[in-house]
């Protein structure tokens, strides 16, 4: 299962964001079955889990984590709120 946002990957609008959404709707119809948080309520849990300790993963990939947030931040939530535990 490929990822519809990698780590170094940016999102600068929210049309861009509008079409990661997209993408990340369109993955969970072909292999939401993989998804470790396939439910509604796995996937909420997960992202309130991911968005709050972000900053160690920001801190992994050599990151910043950006202090107002952006839209790169939000669909990186939302993209590991797929795995995350």
């Amino acid at each position: 299962m490929t990822s519809p946002l990698g780590p170094d990957d940016h999102i600068g609008d929210r049309e861009a964001f509008s079409i990661f959404l997209a993408r990340l709707r369109a993955d969970h119809a072909a292999n939401g079955g993989q998804w470790e948080n396939a439910t509604l309520e796995r996937f909420l849990a997960a992202l309130e889990a991911w968005v709050a300790e972000s900053p160690g993963w920001y801190r992994n990939f050599g990151h910043e984590l950006p202090p107002e947030g952006d839209w790169t931040f939000f669909a990186r939530a939302l993209t590991a709120a797929r795995i995350y535990e």
